[in-house]
């Protein structure tokens, strides 16, 4: 039995994953709200640490500096996500907002955000807790462990959901020492029905959700257990030892065991979701509240590139397309520099080529500029350098992969400031006048013209 010891609550920033997507854009989509960049979040993720120590010795490090930052076991119950969800919105002090986005961690609906001059505000939030003796591919021990501190942060905080994955393609040699809880909240927690009375009045709230599915296995009330993730770019049957390529990742991990997974669960929204009753209490409590349910994550990016481009095109702009992955975001540096933003959801070919597939039936643009965050292991699920180039090639005259990113590719993950170094090397001119702003009407009206062909559904 795990000991959770009568301790005091712990700081939201010592329980949120420092290297979880919604803390990136929560960083970033509070600064670019205030106009700034992401310059500052100079934050390396665990996996892109100790590059210059032999791979010999670098999975060892790695494992212990990974120990280092997660939530001790022995706070998880004492994990309050109420505060959480305060310390979430005090990243937004004006007295009044225009707009308001939330739900899925995705980097358009943050690009969208931005150019509303809106907040962002998640849905849940993840934590990692520290998995003793454990290894990549014993999935079922860490079902076994994780189970345990679901169960208490649960009991602690009933309001919430907790959903565990396990992916190797994701964490890689962390997946083996650490267990990864997404907490999501049931209902809109305390802050944010208050924070949604400072809106202006009429002030819409977009409420943005993945409905992805996969195969999930519910094992307590409140808890539940996912086995790989659709951010990988894989499915579900894809993690099995019958697929050479999966059995080649685990072996690069050193890792030669893997329990046949359980592809017969039910099928349930995926770890990027968020709850349904959050979207429910958020109807209960501000109007107008507007939906936007997606299935492919490529298709919200696709939309959010489109109203920029063609709002920028207004303006004789919207020739420059930044393409960017993963935690490299910066909203505040694409609005500043008059870019159009398209966001790939991580460096997985599947990801690679749905931004292909839109350039080339796209208008051309004069440039594109191509910044995607490093995995952190090498796996065939992930796009190859070449890909990325091809990528870049349909700017019709300037194409640029960022060369700091293919020099870390596939291994060494980037903070998000990189996102701002790296735009601003191919925008070296002038920032623009006056940056793009969006009204929630704008949005809407793209919205139910254009939405329900890419896919999305809008209500």
């Amino acid at each position: 039995m795990t000991d959770f010891k009568d301790v005091g609550a712990p700081a939201a920033t010592r329980v949120v994953c420092p290297d979880s997507p919604g803390l990136a854009f929560l960083a970033a989509a509070a600064r670019a709200v205030r106009g700034r960049d992401c310059r500052g979040l100079d934050r390396v993720p665990t996996l892109g640490q100790r590059r210059p120590v032999r791979d010999g010795l670098r999975s060892e490090t790695l494992v212990y500096d990974a120990a280092e930052e997660v939530l001790p076991v022995g706070l998880a119950a004492r994990l309050d996500a109420d505060a959480v969800a305060a310390w979430i919105t005090g990243h937004y002090p004006a007295d009044d907002y225009p707009a308001v986005v939330l739900g899925s961690a995705h980097g358009a609906a943050v690009h969208l955000a931005a150019a509303l001059g809106a907040p962002w505000l998640p849905s849940g939030f993840t934590v990692t807790v520290p998995w003793p003796g454990g290894s990549p591919g014993d999935w079922e021990g860490a079902m076994d462990w994780g189970g345990v501190i679901a169960d208490a942060i649960v009991a602690a905080n009933p309001a919430v959901s907790v959903r565990q994955v396990h992916d190797p393609l994701l964490r890689g040699h962390l997946c083996g020492t650490t267990i990864t809880l997404h907490v999501r909240w049931r209902t809109l927690p305390p802050a944010y029905r208050s924070f949604l009375a400072r809106l202006r009045p009429g002030a819409g709230a977009l409420m943005v959700r993945d409905i992805r599915t996969w195969p999930t296995l519910d094992l307590a009330p409140g808890h539940s257990f996912q086995l790989g993730s659709p951010v990988s770019g894989w499915a579900p049957d894809d993690y099995t030892m019958d697929n050479p390529l999966f059995r080649r990742t685990l072996a690069g991990l050193d890792e030669g065991t893997w329990t046949s997974p359980y592809l017969d669960a039910p099928r349930r929204c995926a770890d990027q979701a968020g709850e349904a009753g959050f979207d429910h209490d958020l109807r209960r409590h501000t109007a107008p509240v507007h939906r936007v349910l997606y299935a492919r994550p490529q298709a919200l990016s696709i939309f959010v590139a489109e109203v920029y481009r063609r709002s920028l095109a207004g303006r004789a702009g919207g020739r420059h397309c930044a393409v960017t992955s993963g935690t490299l975001v910066d909203p505040g540096r694409v609005l500043a520099a008059g870019l159009v933003p398209y966001w790939c959801e991580s460096a997985s070919r599947q990801a690679a080529d749905a931004a292909e597939w839109w350039l080339a039936g796209s208008a051309a643009f004069d440039a594109v500029t191509v910044v995607p965050q490093p995995p952190g292991l090498r796996c065939e699920a992930h796009a190859g350098a070449r890909q990325w180039r091809s990528v870049a090639a349909f700017g019709r005259q300037q194409s640029t992969v960022d060369p700091v990113a293919m020099g870390r590719y596939p291994l060494f993950p980037l903070p998000t400031s990189h996102a701002t170094s790296a735009l601003a090397e191919t925008t070296t001119g002038a920032d623009v006048a006056e940056p793009l702003r969006l009204t929630t009407g704008d949005v809407l009206d793209a919205l139910f013209d254009t939405g329900p062909t890419l896919g999305l559904l809008v209500s």
